[in-house]
């Protein structure tokens, strides 16, 4: 039987960069269901849909073709034969994917994918609802959180890392919003499932919350 683990917090708390690092200690496959989403608010966007178009997001996300492959132990995203790992960690296509993700069928067709990958192999799953609503019977549940102003200075650090113009202020007023967005939405919102454990990466190093998550596996 497969082992999974489930990682849950809002954006900006380290999600998909613990999850990556436990992975590769255990040898687990990392299933990033964040860029799956991102690429799905790519594919909406070239087809110049508008995030509050509801009705074009619900018929057109079902002819989307997106899937996950590993190449030389690298996660690719694929939208139809595209790699677009490069073009999906816009703040753009950010706040896209935090708009959409919360229409059903959008979902319902990605939620699919996320739970047949997890039944046939050890994953370490990150996002929004992978502990209360994709993987209800994970063997090791993370709430992992920080600070707004924590997570705005990651973020501001990547940027500007990246060679990008960025506004630290402006991204931690995002950074909320979003939260409240996500934590509020009908179908699936951000929430620490009853039997997740809660750890606060705001002064922990990556590999200090690595090891915390998991040495759970060792206590179940």
């Amino acid at each position: 039987m497969s082992i999974n683990i489930a990682i849950d917090g809002p954006a900006g708390a380290g999600k998909s960069t613990i999850a990556k690092l436990i992975a590769k200690k255990l040898a687990y496959i990392y299933v990033d269901t964040g860029a799956m989403y991102r690429t799905m608010a790519l594919y909406f966007m070239r087809l110049g849909i508008k995030a509050d178009e509801t009705d074009k997001i619900t018929c057109m996300c079902r002819d989307a073709d997106i899937s996950i492959e590993y190449r030389d132990g690298v996660q690719v995203v694929l939208l139809g034969d595209e790699n677009v790992n490069g073009l999906i960690r816009t703040e753009e296509v950010g706040n896209m994917a935090s708009a959409t993700s919360a229409n059903p069928a959008v979902r319902e067709k990605l939620v699919e994918l996320q739970r047949k990958l997890a039944a046939k192999a050890d994953v370490v799953m990150d996002g929004r609802d992978i502990g209360t609503v994709v993987l209800p019977d994970a063997k090791v549940k993370v709430y992992l959180t920080a600070s707004s102003a924590v997570r705005a200075k990651r973020r501001y650090d990547e940027l500007i890392a990246r060679g990008e113009q960025a506004d630290l202020d402006k991204i931690e007023a995002d950074i909320i919003e979003r939260d409240n967005r996500d934590m509020t939405r009908e179908i699936s919102p951000l929430k620490q499932a009853d039997d997740a454990v809660l750890i606060d990466s705001s002064y922990m190093t990556i590999d200090e919350v690595a090891d915390a998550v998991i040495a759970l596996i060792d206590k179940e």
